[in-house]
């Protein structure tokens, strides 16, 4: 396994390397620039704007300066919020991002498994419907209907949460946004361990072990940990897409994560934070995906990676 995985790490390098080269030259392609303003500065402004940072050099110098720069762990300065760095911007929002992110993850895949299963073990029952149609309204319903409902609902009539502000961690001030950023989630786990654990049932092993005649609650740790495997491959994705921040959640409830910083760069032309994003989601993606092979392995004995 330690050798399988350090496989994976080395091959994600490439990987990595393809997205950051093209990611690099694409933004640069696109008309217009970080100091593109409706109001044209200076000739002289711009010309000295892009000697500080270095966009008057040929673009593959600039290319090769950026990736070594990277190498060192330095995403360079911002353009737009010029008093900090990329690096300091993601170390202030990142942890809040990952903070929200995760608890949603946990809430999701805890409640979404619970009622997936009890519904397959209840198939066509009331049960059944009623959780296949809590699982549509919740993917079918975005989340910037769900979050300002919740804060009318518990921030302003009932007054028992605050609408909004990130209150340092103060789990008060994470219970709406976290459960704004869950429903989704619930809804599709939901559905998937459904589908998944209906399948299981009917598979030839677990007949075997009800033919046996060994308790249900064996039965049922066994059916749980096949279903499991299709919940656990989505889950992957998903991580990656919580913990790197929800724009229209950290909006919202006025949280200080990244997800604000995706659209910001995309819109002033940032090259460097946009830069900084895409290598941030590149690297949770490939982590995570490491991560759902190794658990793979765990749940079914038949994945092998020696």
């Amino acid at each position: 396994m330690l050798w399988f995985i350090l496989r994976r790490l080395l091959s994600a390098l490439p990987t990595l390397f393809v997205v950051i080269t093209v990611s690099f030259f694409l933004i640069r392609v696109a008309p217009g620039g970080p100091f593109d303003l409706e109001r044209p500065l200076e000739a002289k402004v711009m010309e000295n704007l892009n000697r500080i940072y270095k966009l008057d050099r040929p673009l593959i110098e600039q290319y090769l300066s950026y990736l070594g720069a990277l190498a060192r762990g330095d995403f360079g300065p911002s353009f737009y919020l010029r008093d900090f760095s990329v690096r300091e911007l993601f170390a202030a929002g990142l942890p809040v991002s990952m903070t929200l992110g995760g608890l949603a993850l946990c809430l999701a895949t805890l409640v979404g498994g619970a009622i997936g299963c009890v519904a397959a073990f209840r198939q066509n029952s009331a049960v059944d419907y009623s959780a296949t149609a809590l699982g549509v309204a919740g993917i079918t319903v975005p989340n910037f209907v769900v979050a300002p409902l919740l804060q009318i609902l518990f921030g302003l009539t009932l007054a028992w949460l605050p609408v909004a502000g990130w209150g340092g961690g103060s789990w008060r001030n994470l219970i709406l946004p976290v459960l704004t950023l869950a429903l989704p989630q619930i809804a599709i786990i939901a559905r998937l361990s459904r589908a998944s654990m209906i399948e299981v049932l009917r598979s030839n092993h677990i007949r075997t072990l009800y033919s046996l005649g060994l308790p249900s609650a064996v039965i049922v740790r066994h059916a749980v940990r096949s279903a499991a495997l299709p919940v656990v491959s989505y889950l992957g994705p998903a991580a990656a897409a919580l913990l790197t921040g929800s724009v229209v959640v950290e909006t919202i409830f006025g949280l200080p994560g990244v997800g604000r910083y995706f659209v910001e760069g995309a819109l002033n032309r940032d090259y460097t934070l946009v830069m900084g994003t895409v290598v941030v989601i590149a690297v949770f993606i490939i982590v995570f995906n490491l991560i759902v092979d190794v658990i793979y392995a765990a749940l079914d004995p038949r994945v092998r990676y020696d």
